[in-house]
């Protein structure tokens, strides 16, 4: 009997050594066999797959054992996971342990916490805020510049922006070992990190966070300049210029400086966007009552040579959504259909602001304005500026929040790498110089509103600086340094023909935006 017994466990013990034998060869081929010493076969590739299966839920069980030592021991979650977080390939596709224990302390929480993911619609319907925003006001302006031709600037800017938010996608992804697309990348500046890396690591980050605050501090101060526009046109009898109503609109908005979040202010993003829907909708309604008179022999296929290439900026500038794209890509709780969110976001932006520019310029021709609703007669002009305003001053914090945290994290919080101290005390609240800071840059968003109050200039000037540098030329770029290997010979040819035609639009745009803005400088010239 115990010679029965020995002889079993002999060969119990002599098959699991023959197996743990066959996976570790079939691992180290397959090893080799990637690195292009050899083919690995059928049965070998089988066998390293069962072996990363081992692996991995070899791995969860030492996660689990090291979860419940910490809970039975009263151990600090951050010390008894450090071993575990230095696994990049677990962290990076998703399947690894989170990267910090919870506020409250229990480990175990944060394995069953699920960060809230948005749907395609919601995806979408954020997207749309971005490109469907107040700015398709200067639209019409374009096309009296531009004619057919800035119609179809309008819908060559979608596709353009709709294939590089695509293909900026693309580069937060690799393939890992079984040719599974993988989420290594996070947001734009790592992309941007990625493609100067090993040589300058963070050369890319830091230009892409320089192009980031640009844009954002002159989205508010756009923001800033249309406010007073607007009021002063709406009430041009009163004794106020438009400078003065730039103050007054300043003066509400210094209390963004004490913002620590957006919870507040982004309940009324939806009223925001709704009113501006309503507004859009009135215009083109009193556009439409006067269909009879529209002068459309003043839509002509000649542009203007010198103000055209503004016109290409704020067509650009109208688009730009790249920024956020990264993050809110991360968070779709489908990310398979972002594809399709963005085709038909920017379908909808193409046609509805298409037929907005025509339509508002076959109304006024040749008189239209920087700010279409400045056409409007006076007894509806002021209703429907009042709630633009409304909608700028609430649409303020939004950017101005935004250009503060790139600001903080890359002067006063990078890891201790900062160039100044940190802004925030220990308890969280932030400093007296900080706020000074904060305030400081709202005061600089009305200096320039105030010595430069020219909406489409400015617009003009943003989306040819950092507009099309954001939408067009880096996503271009990063493309075809990340995925070099495997991109087909189209979408080489796409990648190179975007970055050269953006190349030059942003050049010429840019001159000649500065042309205008020292024109109207020297000459005093007012909108």
């Amino acid at each position: 009997m115990a010679t029965l017994i020995r002889s079993k466990l002999s060969n119990k013990l002599s098959n699991a050594a023959t197996t743990v034998s066959n996976k570790s060869q079939a691992k180290v081929s397959g090893m080799f066999a990637r690195m292009g010493f050899q083919a690995a076969t059928n049965e070998e590739a089988l066998g390293f797959v069962a072996c990363d299966d081992l692996d991995y839920d070899h791995r969860q069980g030492m996660q689990m054992d090291i979860l419940t030592t910490d809970e039975m021991g009263g151990e600090g979650s951050g010390e008894g996971g450090g071993g575990v977080d230095g696994d990049s390939h677990y962290q990076r596709d998703g399947t690894g342990p989170p990267r910090s224990a919870s506020k409250d302390g229990d480990p175990a929480s944060d394995l069953t916490e699920v960060r809230p993911k948005i749907t395609a619609w919601e995806a979408g319907w954020n997207v749309t805020n971005a490109i469907q925003g107040m700015f398709v006001l200067g639209l019409p302006y374009a096309i009296l510049h531009g004619g057919y031709l800035g119609l179809f600037l309008i819908i060559f800017a979608a596709v353009v922006c709709c294939y590089t938010g695509k293909i900026l996608i693309a580069c937060l992804y690799e393939e890992d070992e079984d040719g599974q697309l993988v989420r290594v990348r996070d947001s734009y500046v790592d992309i941007a990190n990625a493609c100067c890396a090993p040589r300058f690591p963070s050369l890319g980050g830091h230009i892409v966070n320089v192009a980031q605050i640009i844009e954002l501090v002159m989205t508010c101060i756009l923001y800033v300049v249309v406010s007073g526009n607007l009021m002063y046109n709406s009430f041009p009898n009163m004794p106020i210029s438009q400078k003065s109503w730039a103050i007054i609109a300043t003066a509400a908005l210094l209390p963004c400086a004490f913002l620590k979040n957006l919870k507040s202010v982004s309940k009324f993003s939806l009223l925001c966007t709704m009113a501006h829907f309503v507004i859009n909708v009135l215009v083109i309604a009193y556009c439409l009552s006067r269909a009879r008179d529209w002068a459309w022999d003043k839509v002509k296929f000649y542009i203007d040579v010198k103000k055209f290439p503004i016109s290409i900026g704020i067509i650009v500038f109208s688009y730009t959504s790249q920024i956020f794209l990264p993050s809110l890509e991360g968070n779709m709780s489908k990310p398979s259909e972002f594809h399709c969110m963005m085709n038909w976001t920017h379908i909808a932006a193409c046609i509805l602001k298409g037929l907005f520019a025509l339509v508002a310029y076959l109304t006024w021709a040749d008189t239209t304005k920087e700010v279409i609703t400045d056409n409007l007669p006076s007894t509806i002009r002021a209703v429907v500026n009042l709630f633009l305003v409304s909608k700028a001053l609430l649409s303020y914090p939004l950017p101005f929040f935004a250009a503060v945290e790139v600001l903080e994290k890359s002067f006063f919080q990078d890891g201790g790498r900062a160039i100044f101290p940190d802004c925030y005390a220990g308890d969280g609240r932030l400093k007296s110089w900080g706020l000074s800071l904060r305030c400081l840059l709202v005061v600089f968003t009305l200096l320039m509103a105030i010595y430069v109050p020219h909406f489409a200039l400015l617009m003009g000037l943003t989306g040819s600086l950092t507009g099309a540098g954001l939408c067009f030329l880096l996503p271009s770029l990063f493309h075809l340094r990340l995925l070099w290997r495997k991109l087909l010979w189209h979408q080489v040819f796409f990648d190179v023909a975007i970055f050269v035609i953006g190349g030059i639009c942003s050049i010429s745009g840019f001159i000649h935006s500065m042309e205008g803005l020292i024109e109207a400088f020297k000459y005093n010239i007012h909108e």
